[in-house]
């Protein structure tokens, strides 16, 4: 029985660099495949230019590149294009392309699945069959850029990780694969163009902070009291308010960076005059702003979007007490591609 081919772009430079030296040939060979692999995003071997063959076959013989497939493609009538993914073990995941008219941002998945248990997501009610590697993470980027340069006419100008998966249960990969987009031998794109979003673990947050990373926190919240995010969020039990804000406070003290709040307002959930409250005395404790989102319903009649008169009570209290606030449009919705809404059914 063969031994299993490993995947080559789980090896670092260095590693690289090192095969090649064990196989009687010089350490820039590395550099070289290494700039195909991430820089160049090649999928194979064979079209490794300025490579002997006697080479690629060597590395073909060695090791093999575990690269995403584009398995369905669907367009929205607003432009926005949602693509189901397929892994190199059969696996689906999705990711988002969303166009305005000054940007492009891709919305991309870190998990098959999702760790947590929010009510009110699609995601969540698929069982996280694995976590993606980081060039898995990498290559929806790398799909979507194509994708805005072929129907928008222009790179890729902003990520959000908001797809399917709580990012930072996936810590190390999403840290690789961001590491990757931003260097200079990969996609190269500026940190400050790159949005992770998560639901609230504290440790996490935390360890991010003490890391310095320079990318934009968003925190999915949708309410600032425990017992009614408890019961939309049932891990809140895990990871209450109370250290949530104290990860963000040291978050904030160690990168001086705001902090985005999500935030949708559900009727008869949280749309009381004691919900908005909370929400502003939350936003009081690190500088912040709110993202109120449109909420895509996930067909179970639970969740119902609430009334303009409880979303512009919410917009007048958080304006009032000088807090940053957008309302933000869903976009996708007519190929359930809109947040919340991804789970597998292009």
């Amino acid at each position: 029985m063969k031994p299993k081919k490993k995947d080559i772009r789980a090896l670092t430079k260095e590693q690289l660099r090192q095969f090649f030296v064990e196989n009687g040939d010089k350490a820039f060979r590395g550099n070289q495949v290494y700039d195909w692999l991430w820089s160049k995003s090649l999928h194979t071997f064979e079209d490794m230019t300025n490579i002997s063959k006697e080479t690629r076959q060597m590395l073909e013989d060695n090791f093999v590149i575990n690269h995403i497939r584009v398995d369905s493609m669907q367009k929205s009538a607003d432009g926005t294009i949602k693509n189901g993914i397929k892994l190199h073990d059969g696996l689906v995941v999705e990711s988002v392309l969303i166009p305005t008219s000054t940007r492009t941002t891709a919305c991309v998945s870190s998990q098959v699945g999702c760790s947590l248990d929010c009510k009110f997501c699609a995601t969540a009610r698929l069982k996280r069959m694995r976590n993606l590697n980081p060039d898995e993470i990498y290559d929806q980027v790398v799909v979507i850029d194509k994708q805005s340069r072929l129907y928008h006419n222009h790179p890729l100008t902003n990520i959000v990780f908001m797809g399917m998966g709580e990012p930072l249960m996936n810590y190390k990969n999403v840290m690789k694969s961001i590491e990757m987009i931003t260097s200079p031998e990969g996609l190269g794109m500026s940190s400050k163009r790159i949005t992770v979003s998560t639901s609230g673990v504290p440790k996490m947050i935390k360890k991010m902070a003490d890391e310095e990373v320079k990318f934009n926190l968003a925190v999915s919240l949708h309410s600032a009291i425990d017992e009614v995010r408890t019961s939309i969020m049932p891990f809140n039990t895990t990871f209450p308010l109370k250290d949530l804000r104290e990860a963000l406070e040291y978050w904030y003290a160690k990168t001086k960076r705001a902090i985005t709040y999500e935030y949708v307002v559900w009727e008869g959930i949280n749309d009381r005059k004691e919900d908005i409250k909370a929400l502003v005395d939350f936003c009081k404790y690190v500088p912040c702003k709110v993202n109120l989102i449109e909420y895509n319903p996930i067909d179970d009649g639970q969740f119902q979007q609430a009334s303009n008169a409880a979303i512009n009570n919410y917009i007048s209290n958080l304006e009032m007490n000088d807090i940053t606030i957008n309302v933000r449009r869903s976009r996708g919705k007519d190929i359930d591609a809109a947040c919340g809404q991804l789970a597998n059914k292009s």
